[in-house]
């Protein structure tokens, strides 16, 4: 019988390990550069590695065992990638786009702050209605629609609200 690595390898070796880890792990480790983020590298190496000794007895030693390698290589950076959880961010950290120049000014958050207040002061339904169009970007026709309401008593809460509105902004500033 040959005393190849692929057939100490699969005959279960140890050494075998140690010796494919040394001849194989740089180009592994190069290959899996591409893959996956730098600072995961060596953690998808070493699982390679061990996927490599567990499932050694299903390597034919007739084949190519640095494509069994770059094969598993492949398969664990794909589930490492799969496995991560993308960082998300909730949308009320996020701020608003910066001004013209780049910055927001103290006079926009003002303004935003005003419009808030007063939109908080509003009876329930006339800001409901508000929010929906301006907002949602709803036509009075969806609005009357998504509050199962007619449309007159859209037009009307509407009115009123961005007249309210205006009577609240003008007493604020």
């Amino acid at each position: 019988m040959e005393e190849t690595l692929e057939f100490r390898l699969a005959a279960g070796d140890a050494g075998a390990l140690g010796e494919c880890y040394r001849a194989h792990s740089p180009a592994v480790r190069s290959y899996l550069r591409r893959l996956v983020p730098p600072q995961d590298v060596e953690d998808v190496l070493q699982v390679v590695f061990t996927e490599v000794w567990r499932f050694r007895h299903r390597f034919d030693p007739g084949r190519s065992l640095s494509a069994w390698l770059f094969g598993i290589a492949r398969n664990r950076a794909v589930d490492h990638l799969r496995a991560r959880t993308p960082a998300t961010v909730p949308l009320e950290a996020v701020p608003d786009p910066a001004g013209r120049d780049g910055r927001l000014d103290g006079d926009e958050f003002a303004d935003r702050d005003r419009v808030r207040r007063a939109l908080a002061a509003l009876p329930q339904v006339q800001r409901q209605a508000i929010e929906l169009a301006y907002y949602a970007d709803l036509t009075q026709r969806e609005i009357a629609e998504h509050l199962r309401v007619p449309l007159g008593t859209v037009k009307a809460r509407t009115a009123r609200g961005l007249h309210r509105l205006s009577t609240l902004l003008r007493t604020a500033a």
